[in-house]
């Protein structure tokens, strides 16, 4: 018995991981043809790297020269550069690396929220979005920062489920590493505080020992860099200039830069399109979908509106430079949850398939027309994004206009972009039909599941 319980899991070893996998190594071609994309803060944080190995300390440029960013992710990315070379294209690797990597985590917390088959699309969406393709090939601490915060997600949503102090504790390390790298990792408080409250605990002390677990590794080890090792208050922490510079007096901060980035250069018209209709499919036909489905809905919807409305508070009301030009790092740990949403829109387009085949006439057309509108947004999303990496790997010189009209906005250039005659055009061309192929593998049988039964998990 036991020897055929072993064959069974082996047999179900390529279906758990094969769409992963491909969808991994398609993503790492992608990716090889792209970049390394420069800009100013590429060069500042390259100098703070070497500053660690010349110094032991992120000092850029001269001894005691602090950078006002939280060190763990150029001491990461020292030990690396010490081993392999210091040169940016192998600093760019390691962020590729953690690319790929926050890959992996997407697809771990979209299999949690929603379920496995949600969990590898949320992973293709994510991996092939441009926000996160420039991000894997750019200097920059933030893809570091989002892979850390989404580990520490991933674990406080098995602590929640299973009432776990230890897990919380777990998530709590991860939490102040990610805090350590960079200060943009409470955003993912978020969404672990919407899965908390849902749970509705009530033993106080259960409670008090979770948030204790939680809290004591971010609040210990915040301390003992700022105040111990560098002597600074914590308030240093925001003494940044990114929350003192204000835009130039011509420059009237428009509300509608987020929704600009993110149609014409962070995801793309139909990503955004899937990620909303998503949301609409999810609201109208509830009660065909798990209600765990529902609640990754409200929470990812939640969290997407609270990091961009707070973002646009900071540009707007507040009229500083820095989040009105750079929402592309501002807004980032928003990404996994657009993923989550248009990932969850294949899920639930073979759900609304399914469930024509025994419905009336009339609801029938309903279902089937919702169905495969569903499935053709996110086929155009990922066709659109995959042409979109392609005019990226050949691309000089990026500008992300804050308004269609304004030539003002982060921008990135490309020393060596990569020729359309290149090889590695042919290799980033197999890496989409990797991508596909593990899409299409995760489908098969994602459509047959019944969702209002073992997929129906609840937080309690």
């Amino acid at each position: 018995m036991g020897c055929m319980l072993d064959k069974r899991r082996i047999l179900r070893l390529p279906n758990q991981f094969y769409p992963l996998l491909v969808i991994l190594i398609g993503a790492a071609l992608v990716l090889a043809a792209l970049g390394p994309f420069q800009t100013l803060d590429t060069d500042l944080e390259f100098a703070t790297t070497q500053g660690v190995l010349r110094w032991g300390y992120p000092y850029y440029n001269a001894w005691g020269n602090l950078f006002n960013e939280p060190p763990l992710g150029f001491y990461t990315a020292a030990v690396f550069l010490y081993v392999v070379g210091v040169t940016i294209q192998n600093g760019v690797a390691l962020i590729s690396a953690f690319g790929l990597a926050c890959i992996v985590m997407v697809y771990l917390v979209g299999k949690e929220l929603y379920s496995k088959s949600t969990g590898v699309f949320a992973a293709a969406f994510f991996a092939l979005a441009p926000w996160q393709l420039i991000l894997s090939r750019s200097f920059l601490i933030d893809t570091q920062c989002l892979f850390l915060s989404l580990i520490f997600l991933y674990f406080g949503i098995l602590a929640i489920r299973r009432d776990s102090v230890k897990l919380a504790g777990v998530s709590g390390i991860f939490f102040a590493l990610a805090l350590l790298t960079k200060l943009f990792a409470v955003f993912m408080l978020v969404p672990l505080l919407l899965l908390y409250l849902y749970q509705r605990p009530k033993n106080l002390k259960r409670i008090l020992a979770q948030v204790g677990a939680f809290s004591l590794p971010a609040v210990g080890s915040t301390l003992l860099w700022y105040q111990v090792i560098n002597g600074k208050e914590l308030l240093y922490l925001v003494q940044h200039n990114d929350f003192m510079d204000l835009n130039f007096p011509e420059v009237v901060a428009s509300p509608t830069f987020i929704p600009n980035f993110l149609v014409y250069y962070g995801l793309g018209l139909f990503f955004v399109a899937a990620a909303l209709f998503a949301v609409a499919v999810g609201m109208v036909f509830w009660k065909r979908f798990s209600k765990r489905w529902l609640v990754a809905d409200l929470v990812c919807l939640v969290t997407v509106l609270v990091v961009l409305g707070l973002v646009t508070y900071l540009a707007v009301t507040l009229n500083l430079k820095a989040p009105y030009t750079s929402a592309i790092k501002y807004a980032y740990q928003s990404l996994p949850f657009f993923g989550f949403l248009a990932g969850s829109l294949a899920t639930k387009s073979g759900v609304l398939i399914k469930a024509a085949k025994q419905a009336s006439k009339t609801k029938e057309v309903v279902l089937l027309t919702v169905g495969l509108a569903g499935v053709a947004l996110v086929m155009a999303s990922l066709i659109a994004n995959m042409d979109t990496a392609r005019d990226l790997a050949s691309a000089s010189f990026l500008i992300f206009r804050v308004q269609p009209d304004v030539d003002i906005g982060y921008s990135f250039h490309v020393d060596n972009p990569t020729s359309p005659s290149s090889p590695l055009m042919v290799l980033q061309l197999i890496g989409f039909v990797l991508v596909l192929s593990g899409l299409l593998y995760a489908s098969r049988n994602s459509w047959k599941a019944n969702t209002s039964t073992c997929e129906d998990i609840k937080f309690s």
